[in-house]
Protein backbone atom coordinates (compact mmCIF):
# COMPACT_ATOMS: atom_id res chain seq x y z
CA UNK A 1 0.00 0.00 0.00
CA UNK A 2 2.72 2.42 -0.73
CA UNK A 3 0.37 5.13 -2.33
CA UNK A 4 -1.38 4.97 0.55
CA UNK A 5 1.39 6.12 2.99
CA UNK A 6 1.52 9.41 4.71
CA UNK A 7 -1.86 10.49 2.00
CA UNK A 8 -4.15 13.00 3.75
CA UNK A 9 -7.29 11.67 3.67
CA UNK A 10 -10.86 14.03 4.60
CA UNK A 11 -13.44 11.34 4.83
CA UNK A 12 -17.43 12.66 5.32
CA UNK A 13 -20.20 10.81 7.01
CA UNK A 14 -17.08 8.85 9.37
CA UNK A 15 -19.44 8.12 11.75
CA UNK A 16 -20.18 4.99 11.03
CA UNK A 17 -20.94 2.23 8.26
CA UNK A 18 -18.66 2.82 5.03
CA UNK A 19 -17.08 6.29 6.54
CA UNK A 20 -15.71 4.30 9.57
CA UNK A 21 -14.08 1.48 8.13
CA UNK A 22 -12.17 3.31 5.73
CA UNK A 23 -11.01 5.58 8.36
CA UNK A 24 -9.22 2.90 10.22
CA UNK A 25 -8.43 1.12 7.37
CA UNK A 26 -6.76 3.98 5.51
CA UNK A 27 -5.23 4.89 8.70
CA UNK A 28 -3.94 1.01 9.22
CA UNK A 29 -2.11 1.53 5.71
CA UNK A 30 -0.63 4.84 6.49
CA UNK A 31 -2.90 8.10 5.54
CA UNK A 32 -3.56 10.83 7.52
CA UNK A 33 -7.83 10.62 7.80
CA UNK A 34 -9.34 13.92 8.89
CA UNK A 35 -12.79 12.70 9.94
CA UNK A 36 -16.00 14.57 9.51
CA UNK A 37 -19.17 14.06 10.77
CA UNK A 38 -22.44 15.65 12.76
CA UNK A 39 -22.03 12.96 15.59
CA UNK A 40 -18.61 14.90 17.32
CA UNK A 41 -18.85 12.49 20.01
CA UNK A 42 -18.72 9.03 17.63
CA UNK A 43 -15.52 11.09 15.61
CA UNK A 44 -13.61 11.71 18.92
CA UNK A 45 -14.20 7.61 20.11
CA UNK A 46 -13.27 6.70 16.37
CA UNK A 47 -10.19 9.28 16.31
CA UNK A 48 -8.95 7.62 19.69
CA UNK A 49 -9.30 4.02 18.40
CA UNK A 50 -7.28 4.93 15.37
CA UNK A 51 -4.47 6.69 17.49
CA UNK A 52 -4.53 3.74 19.96
CA UNK A 53 -3.85 1.37 17.14
CA UNK A 54 -0.93 3.30 15.61
CA UNK A 55 -2.57 5.35 13.08
CA UNK A 56 -3.16 9.16 12.91
CA UNK A 57 -6.27 10.80 13.01
CA UNK A 58 -7.98 14.03 12.92
CA UNK A 59 -11.61 14.97 12.73
CA UNK A 60 -14.25 18.00 13.10
CA UNK A 61 -17.75 18.16 13.45
CA UNK A 62 -19.04 19.45 9.94
CA UNK A 63 -22.23 19.16 8.40
CA UNK A 64 -21.92 18.47 4.32
CA UNK A 65 -25.16 20.69 4.00
CA UNK A 66 -23.29 23.84 4.35
CA UNK A 67 -21.07 25.16 1.89
CA UNK A 68 -19.27 27.34 5.15
CA UNK A 69 -18.68 24.05 7.09
CA UNK A 70 -17.04 21.92 4.39
CA UNK A 71 -14.76 25.07 3.68
CA UNK A 72 -13.76 25.26 7.12
CA UNK A 73 -13.21 21.89 7.17
CA UNK A 74 -10.87 21.69 4.13
CA UNK A 75 -9.04 24.58 5.80
CA UNK A 76 -8.93 22.54 8.88
CA UNK A 77 -6.96 20.07 6.81
CA UNK A 78 -4.71 22.48 5.16
CA UNK A 79 -3.49 24.25 8.34
CA UNK A 80 -2.85 20.51 10.03
CA UNK A 81 -0.79 19.23 7.10
CA UNK A 82 -0.43 21.56 4.17
CA UNK A 83 -2.46 19.71 1.05
CA UNK A 84 -5.10 17.37 0.60
CA UNK A 85 -4.63 13.92 -1.28
CA UNK A 86 -8.06 12.83 -0.90
CA UNK A 87 -11.93 13.53 -0.30
CA UNK A 88 -14.05 10.53 0.37
CA UNK A 89 -17.55 12.13 -0.26
CA UNK A 90 -19.26 9.27 1.60
CA UNK A 91 -22.06 11.39 4.11
CA UNK A 92 -25.91 10.57 2.63
CA UNK A 93 -29.26 9.59 3.97
CA UNK A 94 -31.90 6.92 1.89
CA UNK A 95 -35.19 7.94 3.78
CA UNK A 96 -36.98 5.65 0.78
CA UNK A 97 -41.12 6.72 0.98
CA UNK A 98 -43.35 6.89 -2.04
CA UNK A 99 -44.19 10.21 -3.77
CA UNK A 100 -47.68 10.17 -3.19
CA UNK A 101 -46.85 10.25 0.65
CA UNK A 102 -45.31 13.78 -0.08
CA UNK A 103 -42.27 13.53 2.61
CA UNK A 104 -40.85 17.03 0.74
CA UNK A 105 -38.19 17.51 3.35
CA UNK A 106 -37.17 14.39 3.77
CA UNK A 107 -36.73 14.45 -0.33
CA UNK A 108 -35.01 18.04 0.15
CA UNK A 109 -32.84 16.72 2.90
CA UNK A 110 -31.60 13.98 0.64
CA UNK A 111 -31.18 16.98 -2.42
CA UNK A 112 -29.08 18.91 0.33
CA UNK A 113 -27.00 16.16 1.76
CA UNK A 114 -26.40 13.78 -1.25
CA UNK A 115 -26.06 15.84 -4.24
CA UNK A 116 -25.30 19.50 -2.34
CA UNK A 117 -22.82 17.80 0.56
CA UNK A 118 -20.55 15.95 -2.90
CA UNK A 119 -20.64 19.47 -4.48
CA UNK A 120 -19.54 21.46 -1.60
CA UNK A 121 -17.16 18.55 -0.91
CA UNK A 122 -15.47 19.05 -4.59
CA UNK A 123 -15.45 23.06 -4.08
CA UNK A 124 -14.04 22.55 -0.88
CA UNK A 125 -10.81 20.62 -2.30
CA UNK A 126 -10.76 21.12 -5.70
CA UNK A 127 -8.72 24.96 -5.40
CA UNK A 128 -5.87 23.52 -3.65
CA UNK A 129 -5.35 20.00 -5.68
CA UNK A 130 -5.79 22.12 -8.55
CA UNK A 131 -2.64 24.41 -7.04
CA UNK A 132 -0.60 21.07 -5.78
CA UNK A 133 -1.75 19.05 -9.73
CA UNK A 134 -3.09 16.04 -7.39
CA UNK A 135 -5.84 14.93 -5.86
CA UNK A 136 -8.29 11.88 -5.88
CA UNK A 137 -12.43 12.67 -5.02
CA UNK A 138 -14.33 9.37 -4.38
CA UNK A 139 -17.81 9.60 -4.35
CA UNK A 140 -19.91 7.19 -3.18
CA UNK A 141 -23.07 6.54 -5.25
CA UNK A 142 -25.48 3.46 -4.75
CA UNK A 143 -26.69 0.43 -6.99
CA UNK A 144 -29.87 2.50 -6.56
CA UNK A 145 -28.04 4.92 -9.17
CA UNK A 146 -28.29 2.68 -11.69
CA UNK A 147 -32.01 1.40 -10.72
CA UNK A 148 -35.13 3.16 -9.76
CA UNK A 149 -37.33 0.87 -7.97
CA UNK A 150 -40.99 1.94 -5.91
CA UNK A 151 -40.30 3.86 -3.02
CA UNK A 152 -36.56 4.86 -4.36
CA UNK A 153 -37.65 7.85 -6.44
CA UNK A 154 -35.66 10.61 -4.92
CA UNK A 155 -32.82 8.90 -3.56
CA UNK A 156 -32.13 7.05 -6.85
CA UNK A 157 -32.10 10.63 -8.35
CA UNK A 158 -29.65 12.15 -6.00
CA UNK A 159 -27.04 9.00 -6.69
CA UNK A 160 -28.00 9.26 -10.35
CA UNK A 161 -26.43 12.72 -9.62
CA UNK A 162 -23.87 11.83 -8.35
CA UNK A 163 -22.34 9.28 -10.94
CA UNK A 164 -23.03 12.55 -13.03
CA UNK A 165 -20.97 14.66 -11.12
CA UNK A 166 -18.26 12.78 -11.05
CA UNK A 167 -17.81 11.84 -14.61
CA UNK A 168 -18.17 15.50 -15.29
CA UNK A 169 -15.23 16.01 -12.56
CA UNK A 170 -13.29 13.25 -14.90
CA UNK A 171 -13.80 14.75 -17.82
CA UNK A 172 -13.23 18.19 -16.79
CA UNK A 173 -10.09 17.92 -14.00
CA UNK A 174 -8.53 14.70 -14.83
CA UNK A 175 -6.39 15.52 -18.23
CA UNK A 176 -5.46 19.08 -17.21
CA UNK A 177 -5.13 18.90 -13.02
CA UNK A 178 -4.43 14.96 -12.93
CA UNK A 179 -7.23 15.38 -10.37
CA UNK A 180 -8.68 11.69 -10.34
CA UNK A 181 -12.77 10.61 -10.08
CA UNK A 182 -14.02 7.17 -8.47
CA UNK A 183 -17.40 6.27 -8.22
CA UNK A 184 -17.88 3.37 -5.42
CA UNK A 185 -21.67 2.22 -5.60
CA UNK A 186 -22.48 -0.23 -3.25
CA UNK A 187 -25.29 -2.69 -3.19
CA UNK A 188 -26.80 -3.76 -0.16
CA UNK A 189 -24.26 -3.23 2.76
CA UNK A 190 -24.51 -3.14 6.78
CA UNK A 191 -24.98 0.37 7.90
CA UNK A 192 -27.34 3.03 9.45
CA UNK A 193 -29.04 4.37 6.46
CA UNK A 194 -32.25 2.37 7.19
CA UNK A 195 -32.77 4.67 10.74
CA UNK A 196 -33.64 6.90 8.39
CA UNK A 197 -36.84 5.47 6.78
CA UNK A 198 -40.01 6.87 8.65
CA UNK A 199 -42.63 4.51 6.79
CA UNK A 200 -42.96 1.69 9.25
CA UNK A 201 -43.87 -0.38 6.57
CA UNK A 202 -41.12 0.36 4.38
CA UNK A 203 -38.49 -0.05 7.05
CA UNK A 204 -39.90 -3.18 8.11
CA UNK A 205 -39.02 -4.73 4.31
CA UNK A 206 -35.57 -2.95 4.01
CA UNK A 207 -35.17 -4.31 7.06
CA UNK A 208 -35.60 -7.97 5.82
CA UNK A 209 -32.85 -7.07 3.18
CA UNK A 210 -30.53 -6.93 5.81
CA UNK A 211 -30.11 -10.39 5.92
CA UNK A 212 -27.96 -10.68 3.10
CA UNK A 213 -26.01 -7.13 3.74
CA UNK A 214 -22.12 -6.91 3.13
CA UNK A 215 -19.87 -5.86 6.12
CA UNK A 216 -19.07 -1.91 5.21
CA UNK A 217 -15.05 -3.62 5.24
CA UNK A 218 -16.11 -4.65 1.85
CA UNK A 219 -16.45 -1.40 0.59
CA UNK A 220 -13.49 0.28 2.52
CA UNK A 221 -11.07 -2.26 0.58
CA UNK A 222 -12.61 -0.82 -2.53
CA UNK A 223 -11.87 2.73 -1.72
CA UNK A 224 -8.14 1.37 -0.61
CA UNK A 225 -7.82 0.09 -4.05
CA UNK A 226 -8.88 2.59 -5.52
CA UNK A 227 -6.67 5.18 -3.87
CA UNK A 228 -3.66 2.74 -3.90
CA UNK A 229 -3.38 2.36 -7.89
CA UNK A 230 -0.13 4.66 -9.44
CA UNK A 231 -1.07 8.19 -9.59
CA UNK A 232 -1.47 7.50 -13.82
CA UNK A 233 -3.78 5.11 -13.20
CA UNK A 234 -7.81 6.04 -12.57
CA UNK A 235 -10.35 3.48 -11.19
CA UNK A 236 -13.33 5.46 -12.41
CA UNK A 237 -16.09 3.43 -11.39
CA UNK A 238 -16.36 0.49 -9.05
CA UNK A 239 -20.00 -1.40 -8.22
CA UNK A 240 -20.07 -3.81 -5.10
CA UNK A 241 -23.32 -5.81 -4.19
CA UNK A 242 -23.63 -8.77 -2.08
CA UNK A 243 -23.29 -12.18 -4.08
CA UNK A 244 -26.84 -13.04 -3.93
CA UNK A 245 -28.11 -9.43 -4.25
CA UNK A 246 -30.04 -9.36 -7.94
CA UNK A 247 -31.08 -5.66 -8.82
Amino acid sequence: MENIQSKVVIITGASSGIGKATAKLLAKYGAKVVLAARREERLQTIAGEIEREGGEANYLKTNVASLEEMNRLAQFALKKYGRIDVLVNNAGVMPLSQLNELKVHEWEQMIDINIKGVLYGIASVIPSMREQKSGHIINISSVAGYNVSPTSSVYSATKFAVRAISEGLRQEESPASRIRSTIVSPGITDSELTNGITNPDIKAMVSQLGQIAISPDGIARAIVYAINEPDDTGVNEIVIRPTVQQS
